[in-house]
């Protein structure tokens, strides 16, 4: 079954948390909400879980309305399963007793089934506090995949997890959701776990959804500054145009050097990386915070005029006491209008 948003508005007090939220996450699809912290996305798996109320809009699942303003049932009478960043295992009971729970039987063969999907097997006598973080992740996956719900939310699963195994676990996950069919919605501020797991993106910003589609088309066609930065490690540099010039905190850079259309509009945002950046020596130009060496390359953080941070890399010898303008490379730089 598909899990739908339709104008999905929400807000705490008189902040606005969310602004018209529309999109749909495919049945059997991992779906990845992707942002920064206070971006809205946990907000918005909490509408769908039952542990908000829909102030504005309606959530479906399929064809069925499973929440809209004055309908909005808890979460144990929603067809949902729930995966929290810590796992949210019942301390007093064993793993088995905790998938057991998630099955609503004693079916000792499904608990063990499940176990053994998980990569639990034999383990099922342990209690949560026995077990490394990752295996409580994977038991709370089984938790929330016995009962067979129609759609299974994750909040940051794998925050908790140290980063080797965090990228074993993800796999697995991936894995596992794949062959069992499973519509999820997995939230996550991650831009590799998410192009690791998902089928599709959905990039949220300030409460918005950016732009929504597969990690290659993110990756290779941004619509907005906020999705390029992420995927490709850029910066965004905002800009004003003047003539056939940008006027930014770091310098007038020249109009020429956009690769593609740029946006009829006077305010724009600049995507830039770091390597495509040329540090020339100039003695009215700006001043150097840092250096970090690469190897082959150095990479120079330096000062704008409001004092901004912005990184360029160069093969170059740099003087820390020098100063330098930052001069951008032919069709280097990707435009977008600010919103």
């Amino acid at each position: 079954m598909s899990l739908r948003f339709e104008h999905i508005a929400h807000a705490y007090e008189n902040v606005a948390a969310l602004h018209d939220i529309s999109f749909t996450a495919p049945s059997g699809e991992i779906t990845c909400l992707l942002g920064s912290s206070g971006c809205g996305k946990s907000t918005l798996l909490g509408l769908a879980a039952g542990l908000l109320s829909v102030q504005r809009g309606r959530v479906s699942v399929g064809d069925e309305v499973l929440a809209e303003p004055g309908m909005n049932p808890p979460p144990e009478a929603r067809p949902v399963g729930l995966v929290f960043q810590d796992g949210a295992l019942f301390p007093h009971m064993t793993i088995a007793q905790n998938v057991g729970f998630g099955l609503g039987s004693s079916d000792q063969g499904a608990v063990d089934g499940w176990l053994e999907a998980v990569g639990l097997g034999g383990l099922g006598a342990r209690y949560p506090h026995e077990l490394s973080g990752g295996q409580q992740q994977r038991a709370a996956l089984a938790r929330a995949m016995a009962p067979g719900p129609q759609v299974l939310l994750m909040d940051e699963p794998f925050a908790s997890v140290d980063i080797v195994l965090r990228r074993r676990l993800r796999r697995d996950c991936r894995r596992l959701l794949r062959e069992r069919g499973a519509t999820t919605v997995l939230v996550t501020h991650d831009p590799e776990e998410a192009l690791d797991v998902a089928d599709r993106i959905a990039v949220m910003d300030a409460g918005r959804i950016v732009q929504f589609g597969t990690p290659e088309e993110l990756h290779e066609a941004p619509k907005a500054a906020s999705a390029g930065a992420i995927f490709g490690g850029a910066q965004v540099v905002r800009a004003k145009r003047q003539g056939e010039q940008f006027l930014t905190a770091f310098g007038n850079w020249p109009v020429a050097a956009v690769s593609g259309d740029v946006p009829d509009a006077s305010m724009l945002d600049l995507l830039v990386h770091a390597d495509q950046l040329d540090c020339v020596p100039d003695a009215e130009g700006l001043a150097l915070r840092d250096l970090q060496p690469l190897g082959s390359a150095t990479r120079v953080f330096l000062t704008g005029s409001g004092g901004e941070e912005i990184a360029a890399e160069t093969p170059d010898t740099i003087d820390p006491a020098a100063r330098y303008r930052l001069q951008p490379k032919d069709l280097s730089l990707r435009a977008f209008a600010r919103v």
